[in-house]
């Protein structure tokens, strides 16, 4: 079952339970614990413990690699359709590598963008039985490359399609910022929301709380042991 993703709160409480019924309905041999462990896996990337606060906040955001040519002008330069590994037709020119934190916001703007470039040279692609979504996930056009700019990972965008499916329009050349905000102030009541059932159902160290501390934990004892060799 595809779970749905929800950017907004009411949406997702009140479908809760229609969603559970139809999860009970396709895994016979399941609980509600299961059901919210799966929930709990949706919208785990989305989140991050903050230790100050000692709760779960919002961080819809991604790493992505940001390919570029120190001294050269972006125009003209392409890559081959196998950015993923680094192969360029200019095979003179040495590209260099970035890894940048964008919001979730811009990434879908990134994807529409590539998504409504394949369309525009495709005049029967957005016909009466096709739309955006039906080729959010394309590999072929997600990762292609035209110039320098963002190298889309396609193993890593797997994550966030759920999102974007929920996020992207059907047609359309823009994202919505209102249902982006509205999804930032949602995504933590949702955690929350999650985390109270799996409490009620004694699945304490399930809840996105404990999974998120856990992982904050263990990145900083990592850094703190790197640290610690490089010195």
């Amino acid at each position: 079952m595809e779970l749905p993703f929800y950017l907004n709160f009411t949406d997702f409480e009140n479908h809760y339970y229609d969603n559970l019924e139809k999860w009970f309905e396709e895994y016979h041999n399941t609980s509600e614990t299961d059901y919210l462990k799966a929930l709990a896996e949706l919208y785990s990337p989305y989140l991050y413990y903050n230790f100050t606060e000692d709760r779960v906040q919002a961080d819809a955001s991604i790493e992505i690699k940001d390919c570029f040519f120190p001294y050269h002008e972006k125009i003209g330069i392409s890559f081959c359709s196998q950015c993923e590994s680094g192969s360029l037709l200019h095979k003179n020119m040495n590209p260099v590598f970035e890894w940048k934190t964008v919001s979730m916001m811009e990434y879908a703007q990134y994807i529409l963008d590539k998504v409504n470039k394949h369309c525009s040279k495709h005049k029967n692609a957005l016909d009466g039985n096709r739309n955006i979504q039906d080729y959010i996930n394309d590999r072929e056009i997600i990762t292609t490359r035209e110039g320098a700019g963002y190298c889309v990972n396609y193993n890593q965008h797997q994550m966030t399609v759920p999102f974007l499916k929920a996020y992207l329009p059907y047609y359309g050349q823009t994202v919505n910022m209102a249902v982006y905000r509205d999804f930032i102030f949602s995504i933590v009541e949702i955690a929350e929301y999650i985390d109270q059932r799996l409490k009620t159902v004694q699945a304490f160290e399930h809840t996105i709380y404990a999974q998120s501390r856990a992982e904050a934990k263990f990145k900083v004892q990592m850094s703190r042991q790197f640290l610690t060799l490089c010195n």
